[in-house]
């Protein structure tokens, strides 16, 4: 039975701080944080933390950027419609373990076992791994782009991870291996490394006719691409949604068709890292937006 006191919580508590690593209140229970903002409040003092979990018996979560961590979730199937893809299951994968293993032989790499090891609710694996120097590794998932594989999740920065001495649907998260978290093996930091993005050219629209409304067309456009291209690291997404409600407005308004706007401003978002769904989806929700507020243009 899990410790309803806080008592068991706050010892791991305090051991992952102990590590160097910063911890933060979850829900009991629970996977997600008990607290708004919990990466910047997430701390090795351990009087914050004695505080935080006298106050009851929060599930420990562990902020993995602050940490300088990289935690690779090997997940398993939960229900027996979660398969592995063809291109996973004819190498005879089962789960996220499988995966690991798999790439490990075509690297010739060891599995890396090795390291400050904790068994999830669900009996999945959680290595801990610290993190490389330079451009922070961000969190992938499954076979996503830059993921390792199917039910091979990763945790760094931006991202966060349940510690040992939390309890999710009744079952705990326990240390196997209780040893340092090893340096991240140099291979597996090069294949979640984001691939650079090829060199950028600027994305022009030429909207054929003349005249003013054309012109006007024309720049608003044009206007709108750039807002995407040029947008900051972390203002990609919201970009192109203000981008994708502006020209919405004016594919509502018969002034632009939708499938050539979707065109434009999909090739603005890649251009600049995006997900293809993800953009896709963003662009979708604008246009939505944007139809609320049809508009023209004078002739």
């Amino acid at each position: 039975m899990p410790h309803t006191d806080g008592s068991a919580q706050l010892t791991s508590a305090l051991d992952a701080a102990s590590r160097g690593w910063h911890v933060f209140p979850l829900i009991p229970g629970d996977k997600r944080p008990a607290l708004t903002d919990w990466e910047p409040r997430a701390t090795t003092d351990p009087d914050r933390i004695t505080a935080a979990w006298s106050a009851g018996a929060f599930n420990v979560g562990i902020a993995t950027g602050p940490s300088r961590l990289v935690v690779i979730d090997l997940d398993r199937p939960k229900h027996p419609d979660d398969t592995p893809p063809a291109h996973w299951a004819e190498h005879g994968v089962t789960d996220g373990a499988d995966v690991l293993a798999l790439l490990c032989e075509r690297h010739c790499q060891p599995f890396p076992a090795d390291t400050y090891t904790v068994r999830t609710w669900s009996g999945g694996t959680h290595l801990y791994f610290a993190a490389p120097e330079g451009e922070p590794l961000r969190n992938t998932a499954g076979d996503s782009a830059r993921g390792l594989g199917w039910k091979v999740d990763t945790r760094a920065a931006g991202g966060l991870v349940v510690g040992a001495g939390s309890t999710f649907n009744g079952r705990p998260y326990k240390v196997t291996h209780d040893a340092p978290a090893a340096p991240l093996p140099d291979w597996l930091g090069e294949l979640l490394c984001p691939a650079p993005l090829p060199p950028q050219k600027p994305i022009r629209v030429a909207l054929s006719g003349r005249g003013r409304r054309t012109a006007f067309l024309r720049s608003a456009v044009n206007g709108e691409v750039e807002r995407v291209t040029n947008s900051g690291e972390d203002q990609h997404n919201n970009a192109l949604y203000i981008a994708s409600v502006a020209l919405g407005q004016l594919v509502a308004g018969g002034e632009l068709a939708e499938a050539d706007v979707t065109g434009w401003l999909l090739t603005a978002a890649l251009q600049v890292g995006q997900g293809e769904r993800e953009a896709q989806r963003t662009i979708a929700s604008g246009l939505r937006a944007g139809a609320r507020r049809p508009r023209t243009v004078a002739a």
